[in-house]
């Protein structure tokens, strides 16, 4: 797959099959997409191209920062992508002379300099400033630059619309299994290990504190099974999310991971955990000794149960 940093470094591109989004989590319903722009792009001798953004939208006009939860950073979106088999990524620099472009101004530059032959959109999809473009004005723009333009209807799976805010709910709710069913991949957390209180090595639970991307985002408290990936290894592991309020009442919220059958300085490192279910809420015990005997329980529960 071919990265290009901006829509004015995209070159050599053949009869260009395009889409416009954020993408964020490359859901199925976005992997539908992309698999069309594929499918498009065999049949007319094409090449897929997908066109993001970088810094999230949001992040530039100051809206609602405080409340963007992120699916996938960029270098997840763009390997998520990459793995589903697009060709062309553009990342376009968002900023607030671009947010301004009508979606009449939108295309016609995007046209002018990569010619698109087909422009394939996702079936809410709006575009251009104040979100005024739709698919029936992309219709009339294709008549006058002279592309192709095509809409995916709304993927479901098990009876839920696949979209990013309903996985996002499935996450904050403590429902992994869903969130996983609607990506099509395990949702994953990926951090530093920082230095951190070390109440769980006092706790015989070493854990290792993990510092997230800024706007990722965290489920919903409570513990869960994960996958641990550590550069080429892959260990089991039980996934902290919340305040620990038995051991402090800072109310500071955490992510913590005790990876089992492990015991190395990992400071300093990357972690990724893939989350697979939720076994327990974060709750308050009456003493560290029953929450001790709670984490023994946790643990056997994860040595018992594949992942």
């Amino acid at each position: 797959m071919k990265v290009f940093k901006d829509l004015k470094e995209v070159q050599n591109v053949s009869k260009p099959v395009l889409t416009v989004g954020t993408f964020d989590g490359v859901h199925i319903g976005h992997q539908a997409v992309i698999a069309q722009l594929n499918k498009i792009a065999a049949q007319t001798g094409g090449e897929s191209v997908l066109m993001t953004f970088e810094p999230h939208p949001r992040i530039v006009l100051k809206k609602s920062m405080d409340t963007l939860q992120l699916l996938t950073t960029l270098d997840e979106k763009s390997n998520l992508l990459k793995k589903y088999g697009l060709h062309n990524l553009v990342v376009q620099p968002f900023t607030k002379a671009f947010s301004k472009l009508s979606a009449g101004d939108f295309i016609r530059k995007l046209h002018e300099k990569i010619q698109v032959h087909t422009i394939v959109m996702g079936y809410d999809h709006q575009f251009g400033h104040g979100r005024e473009g739709d698919f029936d004005y992309l219709k009339t723009l294709a008549q006058k630059f002279g592309f192709e333009c095509e809409r995916i209807q709304e993927i479901q799976s098990c009876g839920h619309p696949t979209s990013s805010t309903e996985i996002r709910n499935a996450l904050l709710n403590g429902n992994p299994e869903l969130a996983n069913t609607l990506l099509g991949w395990e949702y994953c957390i990926t951090g530093k290990v920082i230095q951190g209180n070390q109440i769980g090595r006092t706790l015989g639970f070493p854990t290792a504190n993990l510092k997230p991307e800024r706007f990722k985002l965290i489920p919903g408290d409570g513990v869960y099974l994960v996958k641990v990936h550590l550069n080429d290894e892959v260990f089991k592991g039980l996934l902290s999310i919340g305040t620990r309020p038995t051991v402090t009442d800072s109310g500071e919220k955490r992510a913590e991971v005790y990876i089992l059958n492990f015991d190395r300085n990992i400071y300093g490192q990357n972690l990724t955990v893939k989350l697979r279910q939720k076994i327990r809420d974060d709750i308050k015990f009456n003493s560290t000794q029953d929450l001790i005997r709670q984490m023994e329980k946790d643990k056997i529960y994860a040595e018992n149960t594949m992942i």
